[in-house]
């Protein structure tokens, strides 16, 4: 994280880029504030340290400018002691906070460090907001090359452009909310917007309030006005009690055709049946006009091992160490496995796995075996032909190979022992482009 360090004194510029420097801080100074605005703009990665008398552009006139360019921007002012109201003022209109001259340089990283931690912290939810407003982000997180991954990504493409209601089911952990949140980022109704509840998370009484009102005066509008033109997204729709599902009928009967709301309702029931049974018949089929039915992981065959690949990739870089080389043993295994908790269960093994690493102990049969002790044994799988399994480890091998050498044909050829042509028909035959990962 940056900190753009603004005085008119070079004295004064120096000590404090070199003490937050030695701090592990990213400095740059600046004479004037003028200097500084050419330099920080929208989603600036950093914080601003200003001096409040300058020449020129003071440090309030510099803050309301920093405010107008972005307002949660941190902002930390140097002060006189003759300064203190006027960084009062200073704090009503936005900066993070200041400091009093002479000042402690143990007060001043304190603060850079909680003013980063919250700068990094707004920057991370300003990317999600976006990310989570973008059909093309969104759509390429439902990673996966296999026939079902196909059919559903095609099926939020088809669907995102209609009006209807819909209906989304899948057991726990296969990512629903995503299909829900693109669902409504690659049809018409993006950019507007996208309110959610869980129907399970609270009684029926705050339900009623919270969906249709009235609310208490400190309180937002129900959502289903504050969703009104574009999408509501109802959680756990199986446990909305019955008065309940009577009056959102009655909404979505009062709303005609094309329906003003979209609602998108997710069913959170271990059976699919479970979710028609819990419903009233007609919401039921109001909401199921269009359904939209996640794989379980364990049919999805080789993504299992495309996706552990990229998860234990990521979890690597984050934990500072290598990811951990798959053998063909445990390939089969991962395969293999039933995976109760779907996606979200292989994103828990994939990040203890690379813990493991980091320790030099465990393997990644220990791990399933511990996640899945109260299954039976001859629940772990359906079973695939011997040519099933060696495909996705060849896939999966000649993938990271890839990955490793960068796109590098030479150096993929030359660790695995292939001849181009050879590498060639593999990589067409599993769907793997050079481009990929230049």
């Amino acid at each position: 994280m940056k900190i753009a360090i603004v005085d008119d004194e070079q004295d004064m510029r120096q000590s404090i880029s070199q003490w937050l420097a030695l701090s592990g801080f990213e400095t740059e100074t600046y004479a004037s504030a003028e200097e500084a605005l050419k330099a920080i703009g929208p989603d600036w990665p950093g914080v601003v340290v200003t001096d409040v008398k300058m020449p020129g552009m003071d440090g309030m006139a510099f803050l309301k400018r920093l405010m107008g360019v972005d307002s949660g921007l941190p902002v930390i002012l140097i002060t006189g002691h003759g300064d203190v109201p006027m960084a009062v003022e200073a704090m009503r209109i936005g900066a993070y906070d200041f400091l009093e001259k002479p000042f402690n340089p143990d007060r001043m990283t304190d603060l850079a460090k909680r003013a980063s931690q919250q700068r990094r912290l707004t920057l991370d939810n300003r990317a999600l907001r976006r990310e989570l407003s973008d059909g093309t982000v969104l759509m390429r997180k439902l990673i996966g090359s296999s026939p079902v991954m196909e059919r559903l990504r095609e099926d939020i493409l088809d669907l995102g452009q209609a009006d209807g209601h819909v209906l989304i089911v899948g057991e726990t952990g296969t990512g629903k909310t995503l299909v829900a949140h693109a669902l409504h980022a690659v049809g018409p109704r993006a950019g507007k917007s996208f309110v959610a509840l869980s129907c399970a998370a609270h009684d029926e009484e705050t339900l009623a309030a919270k969906l249709f009102g009235p609310v208490g005066e400190d309180q937002d509008k129900p959502l289903v006005e504050q969703a009104r033109g574009g999408t509501l997204v109802l959680e756990d729709i199986e446990s909305l009690p019955q008065p309940l599902q009577a009056r959102l009928l009655t909404v979505i009967n009062e709303q005609g055709s094309p329906a003003e709301t979209r609602i998108v309702a997710i069913c959170n029931a271990p059976e699919p049946e479970q979710c028609e049974a819990s419903l009233r018949p007609d919401l039921f089929y109001r909401l199921a006009a269009m359904r939209i039915d996640l794989p379980p992981l364990r049919q999805r065959g080789e993504d299992i091992l495309t996706l552990f690949t990229r998860f234990g990739e990521q979890f690597a870089e984050e934990y500072g160490t290598e990811s951990p080389q798959v053998t063909a043993q445990e390939a089969a295994q991962l395969l293999q496995a039933p995976w109760p908790g779907n996606v979200r269960q292989l994103i828990n093994i994939a990040e203890r796995a690379i813990l493991q690493q980091r320790r030099g102990s465990g393997s990644i049969a220990s791990l399933l075996m511990a996640d899945n002790a109260e299954i039976a044994p001859q629940a772990i799988g359906e079973g695939k032909p011997l040519k099933e399994y060696v495909e996705a480890f060849e896939r999966m091998l000649i993938d990271n190979t890839m990955r490793r050498h960068r796109g590098s044909i030479a150096g993929v050829m030359d660790e695995l022992c292939l001849p181009r042509r050879t590498l060639n028909e593999k990589m067409a035959k599993y769907g793997l482009s050079r481009s990929d990962y230049l």
